[in-house]
């Protein structure tokens, strides 16, 4: 270990929370009332992470992914999982130690996710509060989403750190490419949805197997 990181940011889904459930079961009956076919709920965890309009496109057959299709099942999905994301969600295991200990180390903490920013707070307030976190942020308006680096650095910012200061923790692609690009220290965590081997080819400089690997990275 070459150096302690000052702060760390959390990706959400995958990374502090099994989400898969709920949200593989809400785009399922959604394509249902639309006529469209489901999929395995595994299936689900190479269409979510960047956000609900790539979850809708990724779930229709390739004919069907029309705008007015798009803006439909969109809107459905977001009334949806806007009524059931805590149906099946919960922490992974070893998480609330981990946020316990780093709160304890005086780690300041933040997520980043691509869900939409009021659903992200909403989730968060839920399931942790919102008191360990010196950020929050999800998908807003006029902002870029992951793997843009622009939240990754403007969260950096707020705690007046440089990126490389900031070890980032996520589980897709699209993490460890807003961690390169942001120039922070990326870590895959292998208990959420992508393998290993994805996670290395975007940029992992490190992966964490459980929870409690990530607090070897802060004194």
């Amino acid at each position: 270990m070459d150096r302690a990181y000052r702060a760390v940011l959390f990706d959400l889904d995958g990374t502090l929370l099994d989400t898969l459930a709920d949200l593989a079961d809400c785009m399922n009956r959604v394509l249902g009332r639309h006529g469209f076919p489901a999929h395995p709920p595994d299936s689900y965890r190479y269409f979510v992470g960047d956000g609900v309009e790539n979850l809708v496109r990724r779930t229709l057959p390739a004919e069907r992914r029309d705008e007015a299709t798009l803006r439909d099942l969109k809107a459905d999905m977001k009334e949806e999982y806007g009524a059931h994301w805590a149906d099946q969600t919960r922490p992974y295991p070893g998480i609330p130690e981990l946020l316990k200990s780093l709160r304890t180390r005086r780690v300041p903490m933040a997520v980043l996710s691509n869900k939409p920013h009021s659903l992200t707070v909403a989730v968060v307030t839920h399931f942790f509060g919102l008191s360990p976190f010196a950020a929050v942020f999800g998908a807003r308006d006029g902002h870029p989403h992951k793997p843009d680096p622009g939240a990754a650095l403007e969260i950096a910012s707020a705690l007046a750190l440089a990126p490389a200061e900031v070890l980032y923790a996520g589980d897709t692609d699209t993490d460890m490419q807003t961690a390169a690009r942001a120039g922070m220290f990326a870590v895959g965590v292998l208990w959420g949805f992508r393998p290993r081997e994805e996670l290395l080819a975007n940029g992992a400089q490190a992966l964490a197997a459980n929870p409690a690997d990530l607090l070897a990275y802060f004194t």
